[in-house]
This record gives structure tokens, C-alpha cells and sequence, in this order.
């Protein structure tokens, strides 16, 4: 009888294993925080980061990427449980869940990879800017406004309500001592860098507040068995309705889109196995499907995790398979640590990660560079602000889609005058109707009292405003007793 060792069956288990409790250190605030700032239990926060681990890590698409609730949904979470009340989340995340499936076995996984990079990082920026505002308020101990732009607007007025407030004073100080944590970690000796920072900055703040007793607001316990609600059959009746559908589809093509570019942000990390995006996406829809029968947080690839897991040194699948253990042992035995956890800790958490999602750099650089784009990132993060997420990345992308469409539409007009006899003009390139107006002041300048040559050999396409336009300018254009402007190819 052959049987193998489990160190040559699971030749990298010591590396895994050590990785997957980097992961799973990682992971517990943030699951923790997201849920929180996303308005539900803390305790579906930990679901979706078990399903993460134990449904979409054993699946195949990208062995490193680690899944998990992500802070770019969280607005969007948010504003859907505000409106169609906590049951019905999980009639959402499960039609993401299952439209995700549908799309990779389609094949259309790859076809992500066609978005503009700008409308992403502009629909990131617009998130980013929104989890900002909007977890200032929790570290101000103060309710925030409902709209992103409310929630901008009302900040100079929270911070001056907070000035004579102990309470709001005092959280935050959490918040901010968080946030202080962990932009100096990377700081400290590498001994103690083991520790990530996430827990460590929320393990200081949380012995902080027990220890000076500061009256600042903590996570709300519930038990996992009691925050599971899987979504009742009169929810479903909502996905008839259009705003149900929209948010369906919003949350589809941001978790999507999110998951796709963590996976190729990923591959450019390690040496491994390329990510298949279209297992890929059914292995997010997967765990999606089971997230949503669960009634909890919908889940993406989160570059945050997937990065801390390559750089811990895991070589297969199993390191995000164990830090899903992990988490459902935590949930399961002890949930009550939960309840010390200050929720400006976790706001001072969500901050950090907003400010990290705003490309600042970037843009700058995008700006001396291709200012189209910047124009696109920035229009796409305003417009999100300022209207909704739907809607603000339908702007950028139909925004990327016309100037794709002037770019294309280039067109050139030469003029060969030899001050006698006739006209020679070329048209070359692209003749859109985008293009238009360019082209008719070009041809109207043309001297009218002499034959004018029209060649249109040179256009590789041409549409039919500019077909039309063309026939109409040849037809007005001479002066009476002037030879009528010959095209030097058909246009009917």
C-alpha cells in the first residue's frame, strides 16, 4: 500500500500555515470594521470572511488572492440596507452571487479587464472619499448625514459640536491614536512588525479605552447563531422592483470589477500560477451565493489580504483556506472579545483604508500625462459623492466610452493648392459624427470659385452623419458657373 506523508502531499503546509495567521490577523478587524460601518452585525462580517476562506479559497481562479467583505462595498452596503432593510441584503449579495456564476461560465470574466483603469480607480476614489466622511462621524460620536455630499458638508459642523463634548472628544482620540498606529508601524522594529497593523492599532486602542476607562461606544455583540438570518421568501417579491435590480447589478459589476483587478494587482506580485478570470469570477460568485443564503455581507478580493498572504510566503490555496478556519474558530469560541472593541477604533481603521483608496499620486501624475483620464477619475469619484455609486460609475464609464470614441475618430484633411486650376483636397482616417463640426469648417474654408477634388480613399471609416454632411457640402459648395466639387470615391 502506497500511501504519502502529509509533508509530501502538502509540501508547503509550514509556509501556508504560518501565512494563513497573518491573513487571519489581518482580516479580523477589517471584517469587523466593515460590517460595522456597512450598518449590520459584526458577526456577518466574520461569515463572509469565513465563506471567503473555506467556499471561494478551496475553489479555483487565483491559488493567492484572499476573499473576504471589503471596504469598497461598504457604502454601497449601506445605502442598500437603508433602503431595503437588512433581510433583503441577502436577496441581493445571493442574485450577485449567482449572476457572478452565470457571467464566468459565460466567459465574460476577461471582458473586466476591458474597463477603463480610470472609471476603477475613480469609482475607489469616489468610495474612498465617501468611507472618509462617513466614518469621521462614529469617531465624533455624532450620526452621519444620509447623502455623500451631506456627509462632507456636515463635517466642519460635527467637529465644532464636538469641541466641548468629553464624549466626542474622547472618541476621538481612539480614532485618532488608531490611525497614528498605523501609519507609523511600518516604523517600528521588525520583531514587532509580525503583528499586523490593523490588530495592533485596534488591540492598543481597545487597552487604551478598558484601561483609562473612556466613554467611547463598543461593537455590538449579538452571537453568531443569532446575527445568521437567512433573507425569508417575502424579499424576494423586491427583486421585481427596479431599484432592487439596479442595486443587484451595481453590486455585481463593482464586486466584479474590484475582484478582477485585485487578482491581476496580485499576479504582479508573486511567480505562481496566472489567475483564470473566469474561474475566478465563479468562484466569487460561489461564495456570493452562499454569503447571500446566509443573509450576510457580500464579499470581493480584498488586495489588502491577498497582499499580506504573498508577503508571508504562502505557495498554495491552503493558507486562505486555514485563515477561514481560523475566523470560524474565533467566531465560535469567542465572540464576546468582540464587545470590547471601541467602534471609533474601527472608523480610525476605515479611514486609513478610505485614504489609501484615493489615488492622489496618481492623479497628479495622470494629470501631466493623459489628462483625459485624470478627467475620468476625477468625474467618476465626484459624480459617486455627489449622486450615488450607481449612477457615478455609469457617468465614468459612458465618459470613457466617448473620449475612447474621439480618440478613434481621428481625422485628417490635406490641402494640395497650386494657386491655379483645381482643389486637391484628402480626407484621411476616421469620419465620425463626433468629428463633424472639425471637418465641415475645414471643407467651407475651400475657395467656392474654383473645382474643388475630393478624395475620400484615404477614410477607414465612415459613418453616416459625415456620409450625409459630405453629399450636402458638395452640393451647395461651388459658386453658380463653378465646376461641381468632384469625390474622388463613392460615399452612396
Amino acid at each position: 500500500m502506497n500511501s504519502k506523508s502529509p509533508i509530501s502531499r502538502f509540501p508547503y503546509l509550514r509556509q501556508d500555515f504560518a501565512a494563513s495567521l497573518v491573513v487571519f490577523l489581518v482580516a479580523l478587524p477589517l471584517c469587523v470594521g466593515v460590517a460595522v460601518a456597512s450598518g449590520v452585525p459584526a458577526e456577518l462580517g466574520l461569515v463572509t470572511g469565513i465563506v471567503g476562506g473555506l467556499v471561494t479559497g478551496l475553489m479555483r481562479g487565483s491559488s493567492l488572492q484572499v476573499s473576504g467583505p471589503a471596504a469598497g462595498m461598504t457604502v454601497l452596503v449601506f445605502e442598500a440596507v437603508k433602503e431595503f432593510g437588512l433581510p433583503a441584503l441577502g436577496v441581493i449579495v445571493l442574485a450577485t452571487g449567482l449572476l457572478q456564476v452565470a457571467m464566468g461560465l459565460l466567459k465574460l470574466g476577461r471582458y473586466f479587464r476591458a474597463i477603463s483603469v480610470s472609471v476603477v480607480e475613480g469609482m475607489l476614489a469616489g468610495i474612498g472619499l465617501v468611507l472618509i466622511a462617513g466614518q469621521l462621524y462614529p469617531a465624533l460620536a455624532a450620526k452621519a448625514p444620509g447623502s455623500g455630499l451631506g456627509k462632507i458638508a456636515g463635517l466642519p459642523g460635527a467637529f465644532l459640536d464636538a469641541l466641548g463634548d468629553g464624549t466626542a472628544v474622547a472618541s476621538l482620540a481612539v480614532c485618532a491614536g488608531t490611525i497614528a498606529v498605523l501609519l507609523l508601524w511600518k516604523h517600528v522594529p521588525a520583531k514587532v512588525r509580525t503583528l499586523p497593523g490593523p490588530l495592533a492599532a485596534v488591540g492598543l486602542a481597545t487597552v487604551a479605552a478598558f484601561a483609562l476607562d473612556l466613554p467611547v461606544a463598543t461593537v455590538e455583540v449579538r452571537g453568531l447563531l443569532g446575527s445568521v438570518q437567512p433573507p425569508p421568501l417575502s424579499a424576494f417579491g423586491e427583486l421585481a422592483g427596479v431599484g432592487m435590480l439596479g442595486t443587484v447589478v451595481a453590486f455585481t459589476l463593482i464586486a466584479s470589477a474590484e475582484s478582477l483587478f485585485s487578482a491581476a494587482a496580485v499576479d504582479r506580485l508573486h511567480s505562481g500560477p496566472r489567475t483564470e478570470y473566469d474561474r475566478e469570477l465563479v468562484a466569487q460568485g460561489a461564495g456570493n451565493t452562499v454569503c447571500g443564503l446566509l443573509g450576510a455581507l457580500p464579499m470581493t478580493a480584498v488586495i489588502v489580504r491577498s497582499a499580506a498572504n504573498v508577503q508571508a510566503g504562502a505557495r498554495t490555496k491552503a493558507s486562505r483556506v486555514l485563515h477561514g478556519v481560523w475566523l470560524l474558530l474565533f467566531a465560535a469560541l469567542l465572540p464576546g472579545v468582540l464587545a470590547y472593541i471601541p467602534i471609533p477604533a474601527l472608523a480610525g481603521i476605515l479611514v486609513y483604508s478610505g485614504a489609501k483608496l484615493v489615488p492622489v499620486r496618481a492623479l497628479a501624475v495622470l494629470w501631466r500625462e493623459h489628462r483625459g483620464e485624470a478627467l475620468i477619475l476625477s468625474v467618476t469619484a465626484v459624480s459617486i459623492v455627489a449622486v450615488s455609486m450607481f449612477e457615478g460609475v455609469l457617468i465614468g464609464l459612458a465618459l470613457a466610452v466617448v473620449k475612447t470614441a474621439w480618440e478613434a475618430s481621428h481625422i485628417k484633411l490635406e490641402v494640395i493648392d497650386k494657386g491655379a486650376g483645381p482643389v486637391d483636397a484628402r480626407l484621411s482616417g476616421n469620419a465620425t459624427f463626433l468629428r463633424l463640426p472639425k471637418i465641415l469648417d475645414s471643407l467651407e474654408s475651400l475657395p467656392q470659385d474654383r473645382p474643388v477634388r475630393l478624395d475620400l480613399s484615404g477614410l477607414h471609416h465612415l459613418d453616416h452623419a459625415c456620409r450625409t454632411a459630405l453629399k450636402n457640402w458638395a452640393e451647395r459648395h461651388s459658386a453658380a458657373g463653378t465646376e461641381p466639387v468632384k469625390l474622388m470615391a463613392p460615399v452612396g
